[in-house]
């Protein structure tokens, strides 16, 4: 096959579409066709590897605990490596990092294809196993969620992320068809051969798109400060910290579900053997729902704001969940499942792409992978308290208890960890905004201290007061590592802004950083500035020894 055109790696405006069509707009555009395509492979691999490391896991040991420990292993390493993962993801090339992880995955596949057909697989080998296949989870995810916003125009952002979650979901139903198929005509082993198969092609498909990966002018960023920077930028945003707050309990409920199936899959049939077809049934049947949900999402944007469609996903998520625990037949279960999927998808989309708005895209793949492990921390999190509760009590308890808490912990997060006001432009800003630039070296190592005057009324100090707090939270967020706000005792209009950046480099870094709604913020700090001339701008560097 030829590779993808450059020229075709713009997001291109896209052509006046009816309405009914906009949920499937992006796929107008060849690369993200292809990379969705890979996506939806990609996704059904995990899906594979994930049901057929539950089904083994049922095989190996009758333990609740043990069983919703896969779940646990699975995510646990997108929580450990989020922030390297996401750093990385930044720094590196990210279409040559994506490949790589595709034959992580791959690897990690054959080995656990190995211990099987050695037969040297137990409880704790499949709980190590299944852990590096989810490094590999770990590393991809934050690199394709930054990748995303390249391929597609900002209002076609909504839907690219829904076409996302219709390759998840699909793949939710095509992966545990085929893994139930194989599992029961071939064997478990079969899975993971097919699953290592798919990941090395998936890499090969992924090395067509020719993106061409800008260097750095400043050089390739220090993995630690990279760390630093994207941990401080989410700490600063308030919109962020929402995001990351409402996901995180939205999936620390969730997990219940998914961490339990296989075992009320099992309840519906009796015998070592039975229930394969069940636990795929009711996995298909969640994605169904998922895919219904991602079509109707266009319309559900339009009828409420993001906030209202969290909370009534978690309420339908809540019932769905008490359905599942009190089903007294199969019917009822898919039904009940049906909508989990269904409510998943509506708070994690409307989640996700709130994320992407918030992060400008010198630090996207570091907020995504922070925004990942907020969802496999509490995932992990939540298969273990669930089956714990499950291994004290009952599955029907423990799902029981997930449902009412569910809907009553959201809506005291909804109401106590307020989102931010509007939505900020966080495309770039350019170097050429600043009224005093620094020069483009300094000539000496150190620290670097920025200081700011300003002249300011007395009788508007306290509003004043307000904005800087803002150009705090604006500065750390930058990469800045300390900042104050001095006041002059013997001349009470003169204000001095003190920023101390890493190094001369990082300070210049913060200047390539910066967005339009920073410009937006120093507009509004000028406004109070009563001297005749801009403010006064002094950089030193902090003499060692």
């Amino acid at each position: 096959m030829p590779p993808i055109d450059p020229e075709e790696t713009s997001p291109a405006p896209p052509p006046r579409r009816a309405p009914r069509f906009a949920a499937l707009e992006p796929l107008r555009l060849p690369v993200f066709r292809l990379l969705w395509g890979t996506w939806f492979i990609a996704n059904t691999c995990m899906w594979m590897n994930d049901v057929a490391a539950a089904w083994l896991m049922t095989t190996l040991t009758t333990s609740p605990m043990w069983v919703a420990l896969v779940q646990t292993a699975s995510t646990l390493p997108v929580f450990l490596l989020g922030l390297p993962s996401g750093a990385l993801a930044d720094i590196l090339d990210r279409r040559r990092w994506l490949v790589a992880t595709q034959f992580w995955l791959a690897g990690s596949a054959t080995v656990l294809c190995v211990a099987i057909g050695l037969d040297r697989m137990n409880a704790p080998l499949l709980l190590a196993l299944t852990f590096a296949n989810g490094i590999g989870l770990a590393l991809r995810w934050p690199v394709f969620s930054a990748i995303v916003p390249e391929l597609v125009t900002r209002p076609l952002l909504p839907a690219a992320m829904g076409l996302n979650g219709i390759a998840m979901n699909a793949s939710r139903i095509v992966g545990p068809l085929v893994a139930g198929v194989l599992i029961a005509s071939a064997g478990s082993v079969w899975v993971f051969v097919l699953n290592a198969v798919l990941s090395i092609a998936s890499g090969f498909v992924i090395l067509r798109w020719r993106r061409e990966h800008k260097v750095d002018p400043l050089g390739r960023e220090r993995l630690v400060s990279a760390m630093r920077v994207g941990v401080q930028f989410v700490r600063q945003s308030q919109r962020m910290r929402a995001v990351l707050t409402r996901v995180a309990v939205s999936f620390f409920h969730s997990s219940a579900v998914l961490a339990l199936l296989p075992l009320l899959a099992r309840g519906f049939h009796e015998g070592p053997k039975g229930g394969a077809g069940t636990f795929t049934l009711l996995l298909a049947s969640m994605g169904a729902g998922s895919i219904i949900a991602v079509l109707l999402l266009p319309r559900l944007r339009e009828m409420f704001d993001r906030d209202h469609r969290v909370l009534y996903g978690s309420m339908l998520l809540s019932a769905g969940t008490a359905v599942l625990a009190l089903s007294p037949a199969l019917w009822v279960a898919a039904f009940a499942v049906f909508f989990c999927g269904a409510a998943w998808i509506t708070v994690a989309n409307s989640l996700s792409v709130s994320a992407q708005l918030a992060l400008p895209d010198w630090v996207r793949a570091r907020g995504m992978s922070t925004y990942q492990m907020a969802i496999m921390g509490a995932g992990a999190l939540g298969a273990a308290v669930w089956g714990q509760i499950a291994e004290l009590s009952t599955l029907r308890a423990s799902l029981l208890v997930a449902a009412v808490t569910g809907t009553l912990v959201m809506l005291a997060v909804l109401r106590w960890v307020p989102d931010g006001p509007g939505e900020d432009d966080m495309s770039p800003a350019g170097t050429d905004w600043a009224f005093n630039p620094p020069p483009a070296s300094a000539g000496e190592d150190g620290r670097v201290v920025i200081t700011v005057e300003y002249l300011i009324d007395p009788a508007r100090a306290a509003a004043f007061h307000a904005v800087m707090q803002e150009t705090r939270r604006a500065r750390l967020s930058q990469g800045a590592i300390a900042w104050e706000l001095l006041h002059d005792l013997s001349a009470p209009e003169r204000y001095v802004e003190q920023v101390v950046d890493e190094s001369w480099t990082e300070h210049l870094r913060r200047f390539h950083r910066a967005t339009a709604a920073d410009l937006a913020l120093r507009e509004r700090r000028l406004a109070f500035h009563r001297g005749e001339t801009m403010p006064v701008v002094n950089r030193y560097i902090v003499q060692r020894g």
